[in-house]
């Protein structure tokens, strides 16, 4: 017997209840906001024109909508992520903060289509098997922008390793890869951006603990030239 329901079975983000309630206090403006969503903000602040829209890739619950709003920045705001249950917290919760529950949905971003001015993409691809595919899709999406925080170093890193925070009895994957800096670099400026490396404000450029195995972190400014 087989069925199409591999993907909700095998999605690590389906199975923390600790990442849905962190993501639904984030919603509710109940912690700190994410040192990487600041310094993410005010990157991208100079290239902003009012009534720009902004996709965030990957969004989880969308709380990266407070980062924006905190500041005025004058964008529209559409996010979109594969794990259903995180996209109906923000669609539950945002509404009262101003944002429209359809501007979250549902959808892996190698299913992307469309345009907008900037794309936003933070902790995501090093989650993913390899990042070509969709960062492809955010590339050609983006008029203006797309501001990358993935972990990435200057020898790749590749691993598929057990996820030990994930709830009580279930036993997944998942991939931690640190992408080669110059690969990534020249894969973004061969879609028609320049690209500006800068460093995570957070991690201050050392290896930070994520699940029990070191992330990279650095941001990647790419402005389409």
């Amino acid at each position: 017997m087989i069925n199409g329901n591999g993907w909700a079975k095998y999605c690590i983000w389906e199975h923390s209840s600790r990442v849905k309630e962190l993501y639904a206090r984030r919603c509710r403006l109940e912690v700190q906001e994410m040192t990487c969503a600041a310094q993410c903000a005010e990157m991208l602040t100079p290239h902003v024109t009012p009534g720009d829209s902004l996709l965030d890739a990957g969004c989880g619950s969308g709380y990266f909508f407070h980062s924006l709003r905190k500041r005025g920045i004058p964008v529209e705001y559409f996010g979109i992520d594969a794990a259903p249950s995180l996209v109906e917290i923000g669609r539950q919760i945002l509404p009262q903060y101003g944002l429209a529950a359809e501007r979250l949905q549902v959808m892996r971003i190698e299913d992307l289509d469309g345009d907008v001015d900037h794309v936003v993409c933070m902790n995501v691809l090093s989650n993913l098997d390899n990042y070509h595919r969709p960062l492809e899709r955010l590339l050609r999406c983006a008029r203006k922008t797309v501001i990358v925080r993935e972990s990435a170093r200057e020898q790749a890193e590749y691993a598929y390793v057990p996820d030990k925070y994930l709830d009580g009895g279930v036993d997944l994957k998942v991939y931690v890869n640190a992408y080669p800096i110059r690969e990534l670099t020249g894969f973004m400026e061969s879609y028609g951006f320049t690209v500006t490396r800068i460093l995570d404000r957070h991690s201050a450029g050392k290896p930070q603990d994520v699940i029990g195995y070191p992330h990279y972190w650095v941001f990647f400014l790419a402005v389409r030239t």
